[in-house]
């Protein structure tokens, strides 16, 4: 057996928990250090430990992996990756699961996305990209149809606006452009038809050339019941969806998966690492919604549990282009997660919520905890994902419900 690694994953939320408990189940991991962490990563599961570090530090970070003598670092959260992490620990000779920051692109800029599916064929909505904010309104007094609004830039999957009138429509160009509700990520918007579907994710490894994908999850975003309310970052998910046929997944590769990561490399760009690509089921086909250059949170919490395969045996082959050679092996059985948030998000937070829980839960995902959340009382600022997982998925989604908490 080849020697054991020790891993630095860069992060803090429940995606980090997840990737941790999965990573820790390979025989090819001695260790695993989660830069910051939480209070999941803290103790509880087998070879992971937090370490205090400074995540947007990131030649903090290729010195502290220099140190302890990383063998493959995984950067978590999106702005780091889009910030570009990977060159830093590239230039040190370290492996990182992780695009480039030009590759990442893809998700740090939503103008750049759609002109590269216009250029590349990439069926999806029709659009405009405005920087001008009287140009973005003009636009809409000029189309008939809906439209949805995206903040460009990074926005923790909460710049996207579906106004239901041209009113509303007005006023969520000006909080995004004028008011700036998204900071600088509102500094370019993208404005797009509104398609009707039934949307889904798909999470799939890349070495740059070969592709293998996971089941496809299906989030939902919205946060409250009855898809009411402003978007979040998801609010739940489950894993696999049935509204994907054999024939539906091979017309997104063939469509969509193939030609974008065929126009990556021929733009010079290669994409290796996660692609999380946003799909919309609509009745003309399946349309491309938006990118993403890492793992998706909630749907990693939903499809690790699911993954048989040893992910680092996944992420080594992807950095070391041989994807080709690497088995990808899911479960047949279901995963659900359920996200509880803290009262006002997605919006200004409270300070801290206190709840009980039960016991029988499979697992459980930290977000924003601290160490106290260990304790028979739990502490959140943020988010707290449940993953469950079972044979049925009906069974698992019951389990989920609000009385056992």
């Amino acid at each position: 057996m080849a020697a054991q690694m020790s891993i630095l994953l860069v992060g803090r939320g429940g995606r980090e928990s997840a990737l941790a408990h999965k990573l820790s189940q390979s025989n090819q991991v001695a260790k695993i250090f989660v830069a910051p962490g939480n209070g999941g990563t803290a103790q509880g599961i087998p070879k992971v430990s937090n370490i205090d570090a400074d995540e947007e530090d990131f030649h903090g970070l290729v010195a502290l992996a220099k140190k302890l003598d990383i063998g493959l670092v995984v950067p978590g959260p999106d702005a780091h990756i889009v910030n570009g992490i990977e060159g830093y620990f590239r230039e040190a000779g370290i492996p990182c699961f992780a695009p480039t920051k030009e590759a990442a692109q893809l998700e740090g800029s939503k103008a750049f996305s759609k002109d590269f599916m216009a250029a590349h064929n990439i069926p999806t909505a029709e659009y405009r990209n405005f920087t001008d904010f009287e140009r973005a309104g003009d636009y809409v007094n000029s189309v008939n149809h809906k439209v949805v609004i995206k903040a460009s830039g990074l926005a923790a999957g909460k710049g996207v606006i579906i106004p239901e009138s041209k009113e509303e429509t007005l006023k969520a160009i000006h909080s995004i452009m004028v008011d700036r509700d998204f900071g600088d990520a509102g500094s370019e918007i993208v404005i797009e038809e509104f398609l009707e579907g039934d949307e889904m994710s798909i999470l799939t490894f890349s070495d740059g050339l070969t592709f293998k994908s996971m089941p496809p999850a299906q989030d939902h975003k919205r946060i409250f019941d009855g898809d009411q309310g402003p978007n979040t970052g998801g609010m739940g998910c489950y894993a696999p969806t049935k509204i994907a046929s054999p024939e539906i997944i091979k017309q997104i590769d063939d469509l969509i998966l193939r030609p974008t990561l065929e126009g990556m490399r021929k733009n010079g760009t290669p994409f290796v690492g996660m692609l999380f690509t946003g799909i919309m089921l609509t009745k003309s086909g399946p349309k491309t919604l938006e990118y993403n250059a890492r793992f998706g949170d909630p749907e990693t919490q939903t499809l690790l549990p699911l993954l048989e395969s040893d992910l680092a045996t996944i992420m080594k082959a992807c950095i070391e282009r041989r994807l080709s050679e690497v088995e990808i092996t899911m479960s047949d059985r279901s995963s659900a997660v359920v996200v509880v948030s803290s009262g006002g998000y997605p919006g200004k937070i409270s300070k801290a919520t206190k709840f009980r829980w039960t016991t029988g839960i499979v697992y459980q995902m930290m977000q924003g905890l601290s160490l106290s959340s260990m304790l028979e009382h739990l502490f959140f600022q943020m988010g707290h994902c449940i993953p469950l997982e079972a044979a049925s998925l009906q069974s698992r989604v019951l389990e989920a419900r609000w009385k056992r908490l």
